[in-house]
C-alpha cells in the first residue's frame, strides 16, 4: 500500500532567521483507477488509504450502488492490461453485487461530481434530484447549534495526518441524537475525504445517513451537496463557505447546509428548521451578514 506522507528536503527561507535547508513532511498524492468489473470508470487524485471506501463511496455519489448489499467486493491490481505489470496499489477493481447493473458505457459522460465540470447547472441540479435513492427533505432531524459548533475543534483534533503535513481536508460524520462522531477521513481532495466517508457507511449498512451531519474542513461546493444527497445525509457543514450552486441545491433537495462554522457562530443558507437554538443564544449563533471570509482551505 502506497505511503500516505513521505519526507521531501526543502530550503526554509526565514527573514528573521537566515536560509537553511530541511526535511519537510508532505501529504502524498497519487492517481486511483476505478474500475467495475475489469472495466475502466474513473481516475481520482487521493491520497493513498481507504480506497476500498473511497471507491465505494464515488460509486454512490454517481448513483451506480446506494446500498452495502450491492457491492461485493474490491481488489487492488496491476496496471494496464494487470500481465505481470508490479502491484503499485493504484488500480482497484470494484465487483458488484449479483444481479446489480454495471455503470453503462457512457457513464462518464453523465457524472455530475466536480465544480469545474463545464455542465453543472440546472441540469446538474435535476439530475442529482432524479438519481438520489434517498428523502433528505423527510428527514425531521435536528440538531443543537451548541453540538454543531463543537464538529470543526472535534474533527481538528482528530487530523492526524493534517497535523503533520497542513495539506489535507477531512470529512467526519456525526450523530446528530449523540453527537458521536462516527467516522473521520482525510484527503488531499476534499470530495476524496467524503467519498471514503460515504464508502464506510456503505460497507457498514448506514446508508442512508439519516439524524446525521457531514462536517467537512474547507469549503462546501455543489459537488459535497450532491454526495451529502446521494447518501441521505439531512445536514452537511463546512468552516468556510458554499458556493452558490451548492446552496441552491441544497434548498431543492431540503438538506440543511452551514458555512462558515467557526468559533460560535455559523451561516444557515437553507433549510434552518433542523438547528435548534436556545433563544437566549440565537443572536450569537446565528449570523447572517458579516462573516469572515477564508480562502485558506
Amino acid at each position: 500500500m502506497g505511503r500516505i506522507t513521505t519526507r521531501r528536503s526543502v530550503v526554509r527561507i526565514a527573514l528573521d532567521d537566515g536560509v537553511n535547508r530541511r526535511a519537510d513532511t508532505l501529504a502524498v498524492e497519487e492517481p486511483l483507477e476505478i474500475r467495475v468489473g475489469g472495466t475502466p470508470l474513473a481516475v481520482t487524485m487521493r491520497t493513498p488509504g481507504a480506497d476500498v471506501e473511497l471507491a465505494a463511496g464515488f460509486l454512490v455519489s454517481e448513483g451506480v450502488i446506494g446500498s452495502g448489499e450491492e457491492f461485493h467486493s474490491a481488489i487492488h491490481c496491476g496496471g494496464p492490461g494487470t500481465g505481470g505489470v508490479e502491484n503499485t496499489y493504484n488500480v482497484l477493481d470494484i465487483t458488484l453485487a449479483p444481479g446489480v447493473a454495471p455503470p453503462a458505457p457512457d457513464v462518464a459522460r453523465a457524472f455530475y461530481t466536480t465544480s469545474s465540470c463545464g455542465v453543472c447547472g440546472k441540469a446538474s441540479i435535476d439530475a442529482v434530484e432524479t438519481v438520489s435513492r434517498y428523502d433528505v427533505a423527510g428527514d425531521d432531524m435536528i440538531v443543537d447549534a451548541a453540538d454543531l459548533v463543537t464538529y470543526p475543534v472535534r474533527l481538528r483534533e482528530k487530523q492526524d495526518v493534517f497535523e503533520k503535513t497542513g495539506g489535507l481536508h477531512a470529512a467526519a460524520l456525526f450523530d446528530a441524537v449523540t453527537g458521536e462522531l462516527l467516522v473521520l477521513r482525510e484527503d488531499v481532495g476534499r470530495h476524496n475525504a467524503v467519498d471514503k466517508v460515504v464508502g464506510w457507511a456503505l460497507l457498514n449498512d448506514r446508508l442512508p445517513l439519516r439524524a446525521a451531519v457531514l462536517q467537512v474542513s474547507g469549503r462546501a461546493s455543489f459537488e459535497l451537496v450532491q454526495k451529502a444527497v446521494m447518501a441521505g445525509i439531512p445536514v452537511l457543514a463546512a468552516v468556510s463557505a458554499p458556493s452558490s450552486l451548492a446552496a441552491e441545491l441544497a434548498e431543492k433537495s431540503g438538506l440543511t447546509l452551514v458555512g462558515f462554522l467557526r468559533g460560535r457562530s455559523m451561516n444557515v443558507y437553507s433549510h434552518p428548521h433542523r438547528v435548534r437554538v436556545e433563544q437566549a443564544a440565537s443572536e450569537d449563533v446565528l449570523v447572517t451578514e458579516g462573516a469572515g471570509h477564508d480562502q485558506s482551505r
